[in-house]
């Protein structure tokens, strides 16, 4: 059995399609009560990565952990994870996989969750993706009403990723031997900034949509709206000071799946319904 954390999110979702359509026994975690559209077969249990007893039901028996974490775990340190391994170890859970991030190899991010699960005995693989194309999604509500999208840093390109190509790389090192204590950089195929993601938008709806580019300032306030302010800043970072390295197409998704990754004009095409 495979134990999906986030299992409600952005790459949980298709991750527990993968894994179920691959035949794989599936129990899908969130913090909800009911977790919507799940596909036949794949048992929910309620709990909390915050909470380790709580995740005891969901790891009993299992033999994988994808682990997913929230931006507030992400900057609170690893040290509640340690609690969590514990109960995955006392449950028969011989690999783990963690949701990280391309900020922790660049130090824009702090590194203790990555420590933790390297710790643990387990068998481990970190995933470091950059930035989501999924976080267009941020837009969909001025772009369905007043059809304008707003961001910082408008002209500064960054490879971000489909949440489905993190989902399929994650199916792969969960069910296959052979990336245990690999770190994989997970990017799109090319660089794309915030006014091209906007026109690839515009392009899928079949008509314009105006790109306006906010200050650090007005951009940073929003974040904390729905960040703790160390995530905000480091992510404003990257998406207006990026290294070379963070700005370069990593090979890892094409090598573990055998093909590109989508680009983000894939991925606004395939999800044009949350902007019309």
């Amino acid at each position: 059995m495979i134990v999906v954390t986030g299992a409600t999110g952005n790459v949980g979702q298709p991750l527990v399609r993968a894994l179920a359509a691959a035949g794989e026994k599936v129990t899908a975690v969130s913090r909800g009560a009911a977790a919507p559209d799940l596909p036949t077969g794949v048992r929910h249990v309620r709990a909390d990565l915050g909470d380790p007893k709580s995740m005891e039901p969901a790891l009993d028996g299992a033999e994988a952990l994808f682990l997913l974490t929230s931006g507030e775990l992400l900057s609170g340190g690893g040290g509640y994870l340690s609690g969590v391994l514990d109960a995955a170890r006392a449950g028969g859970v011989r690999r783990v996989v963690l949701l990280s991030s391309q900020g922790v190899g660049t130090r824009r991010h702090p590194p203790e969750l990555e420590e933790t699960v390297k710790r643990s005995g387990l068998e481990w693989t970190m995933l470091q993706p950059g930035g989501f194309d999924s976080n267009a999604f941020a837009w969909a509500e001025t772009v369905r009403t007043r059809r304008v999208a707003a961001a910082p840093f408008g002209d500064v390109t960054l490879p971000t990723i489909d949440p489905d190509d993190i989902a399929e790389v994650a199916a792969v090192t969960l069910r296959m031997s052979g990336h245990g204590g690999s770190t994989y950089v997970l990017t799109g195929p090319a660089p794309v900034s915030p006014r091209q993601q906007v026109a690839a938008i515009g392009d899928a709806l079949g008509e314009p949509v105006r790109f306006v580019e906010q200050t650090r300032e007005e951009a940073r306030a929003q974040m904390l709206g729905y960040m703790p302010e160390p995530v905000a800043d480091a992510t404003l970072g990257v998406l207006g000071t990026p290294t070379v390295e963070e700005q370069r197409v990593s090979p890892d998704v094409e090598r573990i799946l055998g093909r590109p990754g989508r680009t983000f004009a894939q991925w606004a095409e395939r999800n044009v319904a949350a902007f019309k």
